[in-house]
């Protein structure tokens, strides 16, 4: 019925289009009479065609309410062989428009939710299947729900949850916000990280308010509807440096399903599926398959099946495993999930995760999703914005970039003693510092190897006599960060291994050693010069002293942060950074001469400005200040006396992309990997000149 109800619209489009354009003829002709005859009004034929086109484009509008038909073969359009010959040739603007009306497409979705275990690369499948959709020239969002109470990951413990990831508008987020940063290009904001904690906050508040008129609130449908509601409004903002709103939006379940706190989240999603269109939303489900004498399926069954007992069918599912799916394991998948075979992908091991976008688009995962989400209906005409964008975006970009990372692995060592107070906690703690260091090694075609040294080593015994075993430790310590090419002190909170970071930091400085800190390492760096060279044996920080028995705090807390609470109370998100003399500064110049930059915070603490001119009469340069001048970012020892010794307040990981190291870390790895060379880096940079990443207004 649509079909012959299609057919007959056709036809009234053509015989009504013919009967506008044989009306225009005739007004037109008249019009050219009048006008030979001297006479100029010309408004009544004109009216008439304007009349004529308005009731053509409520036709219009009345076929768009139907699906779009599947298009029709080359050479046999239907539509073309209904009109006249005079009216086939391609009407200029605006009748263009009753040709093929424009249809706002809704946003589509890709869930990606996870079974089995936890850990099985969710965030990894989700970044990497939206580089592949934004290579398409699809406008792509992504949106991380997570099951934990906590309002933002910003107070968990790094051992516990990883990094907290920063971004631009600061807000906390889970780390793996910066995995869709990193390999989609976006700047997302607060609203794309979802939590438990979150939503209920936002519910009761509503509830307070009398919002809900006396109904009893519920899970379902409040707190789902709330989900829902979230979803779509985050949806709809753009993260991509335009102003246009995101084409397909990936969004990330966190947990595991059947888990019995990430139930409202799957009730949600399932809610969402079918309050939208038909073809807005497809589910990519990942499972794990264990190979145990062959590839064992049972476990992603049980993990389908229990998903479909919440209601929801996946479309695709994403197998992880150590080596590819057989067509055996695939087939049986197929059969017991009641998936066609071409929709299970093998996500087997690889040599490097940039190899992912390869090894899906090989199993055409862009073209299984425009069968489900119809996405060739979107339109994709490049942005006035996309002629300026540096990212990733073609496939051939990941590929060529995934053979750079395999070329540097087989490249001699550079060696970064990282002295940390989370090592324990893996590399899940420091994702987007090993991120950063990794990109830059990269760029130096260097394999990138961690030397992790627990702070607590090299923090000297209060008894040497007594404790033989803390002074052999603190002497090993010593040992391994002096045959390092480079030392890195990251960022952290309290006072443990304190004096560990701060001896790092003046023994890096000491032995000439290329050395960059973030954050508390600027802060340890500060601490330790003006031990060694002002004399101020009890310089420290307000962090470290509660009790107050030092006399000289070189780093004091911030006036504006309240002391009452801790949860998002620091200096959060992107600011800018002015350099004092651009020209001389090496931090200045790996921005390529860049005179301000914005980069992102995350501190209470600051520099005491009051120390300022005994440090600078020692020879540590401030070379990077806020806008008001009073906060020091950036400090740096002159390359006369140190090949690199850089230190920043700000977090410059978080920006760093493939392709686009951050440039703090860029010169570090440099000069690591050949401190004679650091220059030759530096004016490399300084040909390139800055870039829009860390210089937006330049845009």
């Amino acid at each position: 019925p649509v079909r012959v109800f299609a057919h007959a619209l056709r036809g009234r489009l053509a015989s009504g289009l013919a009967a506008a354009m044989s009306m225009a003829q005739l007004d037109s002709n008249a019009v050219r009479r009048k006008r030979e005859d001297g006479e100029t009004d010309a408004a009544p034929g004109e009216q008439e065609v304007g009349r004529a086109l308005k009731a053509l484009r409520s036709d219009a509008s009345m076929a768009s309410q139907w699906p779009p038909m599947s298009p029709p073969p080359p050479g046999l359009d239907d539509f073309d062989a209904l009109l006249p010959p005079a009216a086939r040739q391609t009407p200029s603007s605006p009748q263009s428009a009753l040709f093929r009306p424009p249809v706002d497409q809704g946003t589509k979705y890709v869930v990606v939710s996870g079974g089995v275990c936890s850990s099985l690369g969710k965030g990894v499948t989700t970044s990497s299947i939206g580089a592949l959709l934004r290579g398409h020239g699809f406008r792509v969002s992504a949106i991380k729900l997570d099951p934990y109470l906590n309002i933002d990951a910003g107070l968990m413990s790094p051992y516990e949850h990883g990094e907290v990831f920063v971004l631009d508008d600061g807000g906390e987020t889970d780390l793996d916000l910066g995995n869709y940063e990193r390999m989609m290009f976006l700047s997302l904001v607060r609203d794309n990280n979802l939590t438990t904690g979150k939503i209920y906050d936002h519910v009761i508040k509503k509830e307070r308010r009398g919002d809900y008129l006396g109904k009893t609130v519920q899970v379902v449908p409040h707190i789902t509807g709330g989900i829902t509601e979230w979803i779509d409004r985050t949806a709809q903002v753009p993260v991509d440096g335009s102003t246009l709103r995101p084409q397909i939006c990936m969004i990330e379940l966190g947990g595991t399903v059947g888990d019995i706190e990430s139930m409202p989240f799957i009730e949600a999603l399932r809610q969402l599926k079918f309050s939208l269109p038909e073809k807005s939303l497809a589910w990519c489900h990942c499972s794990y398959v264990p190979e145990m004498s062959g590839q064992k399926t049972k476990p992603t069954q049980h993990s389908s099946k229990a998903l479909l007992a919440l209601g929801v069918q996946p479309d695709i599912i994403v197998c992880r495993s150590a080596e590819p799916l057989n067509e055996e394991t695939r087939k049986k998948i197929s059969n017991q999930c009641n998936i066609p075979a071409a929709r299970i992908l093998s996500a087997h091991d690889v040599k490097n995760l940039f190899h992912v976008p390869r090894v899906l688009a090989e199993q055409h995962v862009v073209g299984l999703l425009n069968g489900i989400l119809a996405l060739d209906s979107l339109d994709i005409t490049p942005a006035r914005f996309m002629s300026r964008d540096i990212g990733f975006r073609s496939l051939n970009d990941w590929t060529s970039f995934a053979k750079q990372v395999d070329l540097a692995d087989e490249a001699a060592d550079v060696v970064i003693a990282f002295v940390g107070k989370y090592n324990k906690g893996g590399g899940d703690a420091y994702q987007s510092v090993l991120a950063a260091l990794h990109h830059s090694a990269v760029a130096m075609k260097r394999k990138l190897r961690i030397d992790w040294i627990d702070a607590t080593d090299l923090e000297r015994p209060q008894q040497p006599t007594d404790d033989l075993e803390g002074k052999e430790r603190m002497l090993s310590a010593e040992a391994r960060l002096r045959a390092a090419h480079g030392v890195f002190v990251p960022g952290g909170f309290g006072d443990r291994g304190i004096e560990g970071k701060a001896r790092a930091a003046g023994l890096a400085r000491e032995w000439k050693k290329p050395y960059l800190g973030v954050c508390l390492g600027m802060q340890v760096a500060i601490i330790q010069f003006a031990r060694d060279l002002l004399g101020l044996a009890d310089a420290t920080s307000e962090e470290f002293d509660k009790e107050n028995k030092s006399q000289n705090h070189v780093i004091v807390y911030m006036p504006e942060i309240a002391k009452d609470t801790m949860g998002a109370n620091m200096r959060l998100g992107t600011r800018w950074v002015e350099f004092t003399n651009p020209e001389k500064s090496l931090a200045a110049g790996l921005y390529g001469g860049a005179d301000r930059i914005q980069e992102r915070h995350r501190h209470r603490y600051e520099f005491n400005v009051a120390y300022k001119a005994k440090f600078e009469a020692k020879g540590l340069v401030f070379s990077g200040q806020d806008e008001s001048k009073e906060r020091m970012d950036i400090i740096e020892l002159n390359q006369s006396e140190h090949p690199f010794y850089v230190a920043v307040q700000f977090h410059p990981e978080y920006k760093s992309r493939p392709g686009m190291p951050s440039p703090p870390f860029l010169g570090f790895v440099a000069a690591a990997s050949n401190p004679d060379g650091v220059q030759d880096v530096v004016a490399n940079c300084r040909r390139k000149g800055s870039s829009p990443h860390w210089t937006p207004f330049e845009i």
